[in-house]
């Protein structure tokens, strides 16, 4: 006899309906309708969808420090917690790509300049939880438009992983107007070092002559941003 498909809420380990709520919920209200840990207890149940997924989402958001420190945690920091199977990650990982995606569109077809407090939700997203320094050079054409946004290095910019030569021969290959740097400081502190400020002021110098326009050196990190142009920097 055939038996029916099992939903993601199974009365065996699901008998109060919770899930069922959860995903009413959503579908009528929409994401803020949820908490940070409905949404990663939704999530995991999706790939977990026999088990009580809600001690695991609380414990994960403790352990990374809400949602965006989860959602942008390393696939190996992820399996270093018991309980997460690979489609769990995966489930995770996905999450967070879409988000991206989401947050990357709004920037995307217009003027970085004028959509600036967008391109700052994309980048904190994507690189405030980091736990490797990360350096990305956005390229911007002569309307301010994103052309390319590359990440140039992982390490420290103290470990000379960011060199101004190649960083201007990518703008040259690219016919770039102007650029932004960007990196994040994964101790949370945003404040630029010595070396962040030497290393924008080198680049703004190269680029110069070439009629490139360094727009902004930016530094994201867990509790908050810095632009060095704002703080008079460049």
């Amino acid at each position: 006899m055939h038996k029916p498909a099992m939903s993601d809420a199974d009365p065996a380990t699901d008998a109060s309906g919770h899930r069922s709520r959860l995903r009413a919920r959503l579908a009528e209200q929409g994401p803020e309708a949820l908490q940070d840990h409905e949404l990663v207890e939704y999530l995991l149940a999706l790939a977990i969808p026999r088990r009580d997924t809600k001690p695991m989402a609380r414990r994960l958001l403790a352990e990374f420090g809400g949602i965006g420190g989860l959602l942008g945690a390393d696939p190996q920091a992820l399996a270093r917690q018991g309980g997460l199977s690979e489609g769990s990650i995966a489930a995770i990982k996905i999450a967070e790509a879409a988000a991206l995606r989401l947050l990357r569109s709004r920037v995307m077809g217009q003027s970085v300049l004028a959509s600036w407090q967008a391109l700052l939700d994309y980048l904190r997203a994507d690189m405030a939880h980091r736990t490797i320094e990360r350096v990305r050079v956005l390229h911007l054409n002569s309307k301010n438009m994103l052309i390319r946004d590359e990440l140039t290095s992982e390490g420290s910019v103290d470990q000379a992983a960011v060199y101004v030569r190649e960083i201007i021969r990518r703008a040259i290959d690219l016919g770039s107007a102007a650029l932004i740097l960007v990196h994040n400081h994964p101790s949370g502190d945003p404040t630029p070092s010595r070396q962040d400020i030497a290393l924008t002021r080198d680049l703004a110098t190269a680029a110069k002559p070439l009629g490139i326009a360094i727009h902004d050196h930016v530094i994201i990190a867990g509790e908050g941003h810095t632009s060095l142009r704002a703080m008079g920097l460049i």
